[in-house]
């Protein structure tokens, strides 16, 4: 079963989170499944795709979307036949990804995350943005630098951080006997361009340093779970770093000539890339997270 919402949706609910929690209906949106692998499944509903683990040891989440979806979230993974949610892992702190931790958390949920994780949500993103702090209840207790490596239900459960991108706090989850790895917000599998956020120490430089890193872990037959759009592989991995390179080094020699941000926009030199309706960020956008990423 899939969830099928266009990609803008998805992406500005999640990128908007906490004005869209007051301003939409979180009552029209459906929580669905799709088996991957013996014992881990991937929900889809709004916003970030979850992973789920479990078996006799215990259950493991991956992200959580909104706070209003949890109890939609936990009937799902019941559905599943697996238990309560006792591990929670946060890929990244935006709010598509941990909006329910709270909930989760005070029923006995464990949450785990990047240091960066914990330090964004504890100072939220004003005066900047729209996110407040987050409530004591919602911090990851378990952090980490370079990751941890978990034992539960028969599998080795590798929570990795390999140099961020999307964020500074990225987190990769990889079931190694399972052969099913989460990438988070490193990969979105929908039209468009993909989103760095570089006031959250996003860069689209060690976005494509984190794949690098990944992708020999990976064969052929690994399920790909993106942080956006539909369950994928290595070889369509591959060819998405790919064309990020690609788009970067269009842009990177505007850069080297010393156009400015401005007139290396109105060169397009993306024109080709990702062209479509539904992508959430466009061409300009793109050329400017270079730009900015470049800068560093």
């Amino acid at each position: 079963m899939t969830l099928r919402l266009s990609a803008a949706t998805v992406l500005s609910i999640g990128l908007l989170a906490t004005p869209l929690q007051a301003q939409r209906d979180f009552s029209e949106v459906e929580i669905t499944a799709e088996e991957v692998a013996p014992g881990i499944a991937v929900l889809f509903g709004a916003g970030g795709n979850l992973a789920v683990s479990y078996g006799e040891d215990g259950t493991i989440l991956v992200d959580d979307q909104f706070a209003p979806l949890t109890a939609k979230i936990e009937a799902a993974i019941t559905e599943l036949g697996a238990k309560p949610v006792q591990y929670l892992i946060n890929t990244h702190w935006h709010g598509d990804h941990t909006g329910g931790n709270e909930n989760f958390a005070k029923k006995g949920a464990q949450i785990f995350a990047h240091h960066n994780v914990r330090s964004r949500l504890a100072s939220g993103s004003q005066p900047e943005g729209n996110t407040p702090p987050a409530p004591a209840a919602a911090l990851p207790v378990v952090t980490y630098g370079q990751g941890i490596t978990m034992h539960v239900n028969g599998d080795t459960v590798d929570v990795m951080f390999v140099g961020g991108g999307h964020t500074n706090g990225d987190s990769i989850v990889r079931w190694r006997e399972d052969n099913v790895v989460h990438m988070g917000d490193l990969y979105f599998n929908i039209p468009g361009f993909p989103y760095m956020d570089i006031s959250s120490g996003g860069s689209v430089l060690d976005a494509m340093n984190s794949l690098d890193v990944i992708l020999p872990m990976l064969d052929e037959e690994t399920v790909v779970i993106p942080g956006h759009g539909t369950v994928s592989t290595k070889a369509e991995l591959t060819a998405y770093r790919a064309q990020l390179g690609a788009m970067v080094d269009r842009v990177r020699e505007l850069y080297e000539q010393g156009m400015t941000l401005e007139e290396a926009q109105a060169a397009s030199p993306l024109a080709g890339f990702n062209e479509g309706e539904e992508g959430f960020k466009d061409a300009d956008d793109f050329v400017e997270m270079v730009y900015e990423s470049l800068g560093d």
